[in-house]
């Protein structure tokens, strides 16, 4: 498949978009300085995480920008006339996310990402065209929901010691 040149009002816009990434890995650095460094397992502290991502992303950025100002994303399908953007999917995946951070102080890690779970996919099956609200898919879901985030968190708050916003003090919910 041959690439298709792309003018230079879209190579600035994908360039834009990589320079976004790039002011998204710099965001994430500055919060990275606020987080103690103090060297926790294995010699590494709290901020290293943070430190690996936004050098990770201000890596992928510098690729966008290399990548649009040398042709434009070569391997990217020209734009066509394409569906329109899946608003309620977007708003279902939203509200999961918001949820999760509204809720998971006051319910917990495992019932608020379990929430966040069940909604992120109401909102992608919408996006396949499966809508509707199916009581047994939504039970189906609740229990992928918790079967990944339980096991989740008993390997942070057992295992690995990191506190995370529990039910109950025990660790264990």
């Amino acid at each position: 498949m041959t690439p298709t040149p792309f003018s230079p009002a879209q190579t600035r816009l994908q360039a834009l978009v990589g320079g976004g990434v790039m002011l998204l890995a710099t965001g994430l650095a500055v919060g990275a300085l606020s987080i103690p460094s103090a060297a926790g397992y294995a010699g590494a502290g709290p901020n290293f995480l943070p430190w690996v991502v936004s050098l990770a992303l201000a890596v992928c950025g510098g690729f966008l920008v290399w990548e649009a100002s040398s042709g434009g994303f070569r391997e990217m399908a020209p734009p066509g006339d394409s569906a329109p953007a899946y608003w309620a999917g977007f708003a279902w995946v939203s509200a999961g996310l918001l949820a999760n951070a509204a809720l998971i102080t006051s319910i917990g890690f495992i019932l608020s990402c379990t929430l966040c779970f069940v909604l992120a996919v109401q909102g992608l099956r919408g996006a396949e065209g499966k809508t509707g609200i199916e009581p047994k898919k939504w039970l189906k879901n609740i229990a992928i929901g918790l079967a990944i985030s339980a096991p989740v968190y008993w390997v942070f708050t057992q295992f690995l010691a990191i506190n995370l916003p529990g039910l109950t003090s025990t660790g264990w919910l």
